[in-house]
């Protein structure tokens, strides 16, 4: 009898240690999720559930264990390690483990009591009030259904001085019919314009510069998990007297017919800049991708004319992209694999930006190689019967690398001011 108690009480208690084992979604899982998923999966966000309660996440459950497993969510598409880029989205292997045992331990609330409290969101706008928000000039309308092809609207910033800005925000009228808004500063003619970079393939005239082909310079973005552009301090962007901002919108029909009229939010330096930190883009839109093909290779370079530093760089391609690789070719030979995107998504429009800017030496050559997928093997691809070219709507391609960065040892290059700006009042909010 003595023997049979002795057994009873180790399977208690081992019973017990396996209780114990098993995660909780208030002690162990909700501050992952609130750590790494929030941000999208909230009420009137991007994502399509919120994920902040117990009662929202528990019904997602298997979901979760198949998005994690695969590393699928939270999205990250670059194979740099972990430290690499200042925003890397991955989890943990300890925060996998964590979500991963505590489904398979049928994925217990635990006590309400060890719940971390909710993070709080700024309503509105997550940089804070801006000094200046500049709207679309009237509401687009935007059907229930059917492809709505990109729609383009140009926004007088009405600035009589060139204007300093250290954080941007886009935000979306109507976030559920808008995929995604990149805002082009489109410059007078005649503005000073220093690249410190030139493109070398394919030889073209820069769409980027002031007064050229295009809609001007890439100033900021709003996509699926991109977050607002905020600069560090001492860290600004200039915008010249006489600018406009162009916004491309990529509207998606949902069954709904809604009237969007969405908006940036400026909020300017309190004084000139240590560094004047530049925007810009090298492409190749004399792509051509041939009906069929499972992997054309499209390349782009640029040289770079002054020593430089790159902060942040975001490859763009379409539905038929399936990879990008940057190579970075110093003076002396060396080179350096300085982003790998094996699996680009097209519905994650992802800045990579790196925890320590990048030094490219002058004369430093960056080389661009995407590789599409025009094959019927792509789920994705609207119709692998037809050759593809350059174009902006999602069913033909594009090349197209956005950056940020800052020529060494120069100081800004004109005189610039904060403040409010001299937008018409029927502009601002």
């Amino acid at each position: 009898m003595k023997g049979l108690f002795t057994s009873l009480m180790c399977v208690g208690f081992a019973a017990s240690a396996a209780a114990a084992a098993v995660p909780t979604f208030s002690k162990d899982v909700a501050p992952i999720l609130y750590k790494n998923c929030a941000t999208c999966h909230r009420a009137g966000e991007i994502a399509p559930m919120p994920l902040l309660t117990y009662k929202e996440a528990r019904p997602w459950a298997k979901s979760i264990r198949q998005y994690v497993s695969e590393g699928l969510m939270p999205p990250w598409h670059a194979s740099e390690p972990p430290g690499v880029f200042l925003n890397d989205r991955r989890l943990s292997e300890a925060e996998k483990q964590t979500l991963l045992a505590w489904i398979d331990g049928g994925a217990p609330e635990g006590n309400p009591k060890d719940l971390p409290p909710t993070p709080k969101f700024v309503e509105g706008w997550q940089i804070g009030q801006p000094d200046l928000v500049l709207t679309m000039p009237k509401p687009y309308d935007v059907p229930a259904e059917g492809t709505v092809q990109y729609q383009y609207f140009t926004i007088p910033t009405n600035f009589t001085e060139d204007k300093w800005v250290q954080a941007m925000e886009i935000r979306p009228g109507v976030r559920r019919v808008v995929h995604h808004i990149i805002v082009y500063m489109r410059e007078p003619e005649g503005t000073s314009w220093v690249s410190g970079f030139n493109q070398v393939l394919p030889k073209m005239p820069q769409m980027n510069r002031p007064g050229g082909p295009g809609p001007g310079v890439m100033l900021a973005a709003v996509a699926p998990g991109a977050p607002p552009m905020v600069f560090q301090p001492g860290e600004a962007i200039r915008i010249p007297a006489g600018s406009s901002l162009v916004f491309q919108v990529h509207y998606t029909a949902n069954g709904k017919a809604a009237s969007d009229q969405s908006s940036i939010g400026l909020i300017f330096a309190k004084e000139a800049p240590e560094r004047e930190i530049h925007t810009a883009a090298f492409m190749n839109p004399m792509l051509k991708i041939p009906a069929g093909d499972p992997d054309q290779a499209v390349d782009s370079a640029i040289e770079f004319t002054e020593d430089c530093h790159i902060q942040a760089m975001v490859p763009h391609t379409h539905l038929r992209g399936k990879s990008w690789h940057y190579r970075l070719i110093y003076p002396n030979g060396d080179s350096q694999v300085v982003l790998d995107v094996p699996h680009y998504d097209f519905n994650w429009q992802t800045w990579y930006t790196f925890a320590k800017p990048l030094a490219v030496p002058k004369g430093s050559r960056l080389e661009a190689t995407a590789h599409y997928d025009n094959s019927p093997n792509n789920a994705s691809n609207p119709n692998p019967k037809i050759d593809v070219r350059w174009g902006d709507q999602t069913w033909d391609e594009m090349q197209y690398t956005a950056m940020t960065y800052y020529i060494d040892h120069a100081a800004p290059a004109a005189p610039a001011t904060g403040g409010p700006g001299n937008a018409p009042a029927s502009r601002q909010r």
